[in-house]
């Protein structure tokens, strides 16, 4: 019998993730009609237009990683390691900061601010995955969780000289999702678990600056430092609660508006969310993300080979990390660290580095059972 031809158009529209794809767009658009909200007090679109250029680049990168197939990927590991410890290296050499908390997580060309350590997650997502999934079926040997640790190491150390504690917590969930996923054996998770709770009060004394230990204590009581550390955090819980169920409405929310809340488009963008669209909107976001990571996690599970179902686990980690910090310190749950959530707060490296992460998830999904587009039954 001879074989139904199908059209390399047709091919694509099967196979490609419409749902992950229309939701990123949605999310990414949403976010800037929120950054519009928050900016319309500086009298200026210079955000929404940064936030919007970026997006559309964003949006581009994302279909060429989706089409590009994720497992050539294997023969750019190393050059993309180099990459990463590179930038990071640069950032603390010529890198830009809060000159207050002497920390320098930027590099500007001009007008142009990109954040290494943005990119730094997507190549240790692309790296650890292919060295996961060369050692997997021997997770459990010291010098393999060894050469895994130093993996992580390399990066971690140089994130935390600049320091960012908020990206190196990242890194770490993904770590820890990545290692429980490939079946790590609880005789290290609960020795490495029990060590690293033991270590917070040195971590907390010897290692966090003076600003980040004020920020774990205003995270208990935000009223210690009221109109200092904990400013922010009671500013945020004011708006979160204004809101109620329904929101003062678009444009309206007056911790927005009359400017009471700091870092207002950025790392507590989703106060002004609740605020102006209330609990019924910040929810139906909330959920939103989540399905967004459902569908990252979900993917992973459909992935055809270990390679392809690490990324899609290291994606989803990283989404679901920012989510959960980001939602979590804008309504006291968690200390502040500046994360942003995704696709949602200003930030240009930002929404582009989230959409070319989708983009690897979709590549996954695209490419998950091999084809050819000139002969398909």
């Amino acid at each position: 019998m001879k074989k139904k031809s199908v059209s390399k158009k047709s091919v694509i529209l099967m196979e490609f993730d419409w749902f992950l794809f229309i939701l990123t767009i949605v999310l990414s658009i949403f976010g800037i009609v929120m950054i519009y909200s928050a900016t319309r007090t500086l009298h200026s679109n210079t955000n929404v237009t940064v936030q919007s250029v970026a997006m559309v680049i964003g949006c581009v990168l994302m279909l060429v990683v989706c089409f590009f197939d994720y497992e050539q990927l294997k023969n750019l590991v190393k050059p993309i390691y180099i990459f990463a410890v590179a930038i990071l290296i640069l950032v603390l050499i010529v890198g830009v900061g809060n000159e207050s908390w002497g920390a320098k997580s930027w590099i500007r060309f001009g007008s142009v601010g990109i954040q290494p350590s943005e990119l730094a997650k997507v190549c240790f997502i692309v790296t650890f995955s292919y060295h996961l999934s060369k050692v997997h079926d021997d997770i459990n040997k010291p010098l393999v969780i060894l050469g895994l640790l130093l993996h992580l190491g390399v990066l971690l150390g140089l994130i935390a000289l600049q320091p960012d504690v908020g990206s190196a917590m990242v890194f770490i969930f993904m770590f820890i999702c990545l290692m429980f996923v490939a079946k790590i054996s609880y005789k290290y998770i609960i020795p490495i678990g029990v060590l690293g709770i033991a270590s917070l009060p040195l971590i907390y004394n010897y290692v966090l600056a003076d600003y980040q230990q004020k920020r774990i204590q205003v995270f208990f009581n935000p009223y210690l430092d009221a109109q200092g550390s904990g400013y922010n955090v009671i500013q945020s819980l004011i708006s979160v609660g204004s809101g109620q169920l329904w929101g003062k409405g678009y444009l309206q929310g007056t911790q927005n508006q009359m400017d009471y809340l700091p870092s207002k488009y950025t790392d507590f963008i989703f106060s002004i969310i609740s605020e102006e669209l209330g609990f019924a909107g910040a929810i139906i976001l909330v959920i939103a993300l989540f399905l967004l990571i459902y569908r990252c996690f979900k993917t992973a599970q459909k992935a055809d080979n270990a390679f392809g179902r690490y990324i899609c686990v290291g994606v989803g980690s990283m989404m679901l990390f920012h989510v959960f910090e980001n939602v979590g310190m804008c309504i006291g749950l968690m200390p502040v660290t500046g994360i942003p959530l995704p696709f949602i707060s200003y930030g240009g490296t930002s929404v582009a580095v989230n959409m070319i992460a989708i983009g690897l998830v979709l590549s996954v999904s695209y490419h998950n059972k091999p084809r050819s587009v000139f002969d398909v039954y």
